[in-house]
């Protein structure tokens, strides 16, 4: 069978999801560290345990870590969403999240929330990563002999110590079973907006 012609074509990847990387310009020290591994109050969690507090950031002794959570929230917010009205992110909750071996972290999103964020306080490049999953409803699935923007339904990025994490708090995500020896430890926060959004006149303006 003789093969048709096809003109050039081009393809353009619409609506992605940013996932924000960066680092503390702070490193956390070995204080830190340690605080948050001998928080006694913990719960179960689905796969793994965190905190009963969830309001770490609040603490005096995080007050200048949260100050950078926050400058750095309002840069993903500056560069990705652009706002034309003064806008500005603040940090709800916050808590600690321990995972280890043979441990996991269920899949899930974040409701009530604009922007999700971790930060890494005990991670392993090698061996420790966060998931982020496509919850796209297709009735079809084709197997493909090679990932690409289009078919894959996961994507997975190495953490490592002192890494800070920004993503759309829908967006589902999770970690797979731990292999690593020790604990993987990594603060997790919520975020929201105070300001102007939306316009008058398209009916759709809120102010918080």
């Amino acid at each position: 069978m003789k093969e048709s012609k096809i003109n050039q074509a081009s393809i353009h990847p619409v609506f992605p999801k940013p996932i924000y990387k960066t680092f503390l310009t702070k490193p956390l020290t070995k204080k830190d560290i340690d605080y948050a591994i001998n928080i006694k109050e913990k719960d179960c969690n689905v796969g793994n345990t965190n905190t009963t507090d969830t309001y770490i950031l609040n603490k005096k002794k995080f007050s200048s870590l949260k100050k950078e959570l926050t400058n750095i929230s309002l840069d993903y917010l500056e560069k990705i969403n652009c706002p034309k009205y003064n806008v500005k992110p603040y940090i709800t909750q916050s808590w600690f999240n321990y995972t280890k071996t043979n441990q996991y972290h269920h899949k899930h999103s974040h409701d009530n929330s604009f922007i999700s964020g971790v930060v890494y306080f005990l991670a392993d490049p090698k061996l420790d990563n966060i998931i982020f999953y496509d919850q796209k409803n297709s009735s079809f699935s084709i197997e493909p002999k090679e990932y690409n923007l289009f078919n894959s339904n996961k994507w997975i990025f190495p953490v490592e110590k002192n890494q800070v994490i920004l993503f759309p708090s829908n967006l589902v995500h999770g970690v797979d079973e731990d292999q690593r020896e020790g604990v993987r430890l990594s603060l997790a926060f919520n975020v929201f907006l105070k300001g102007k959004l939306g316009n008058t006149r398209n009916l759709t303006e809120l102010i918080l």
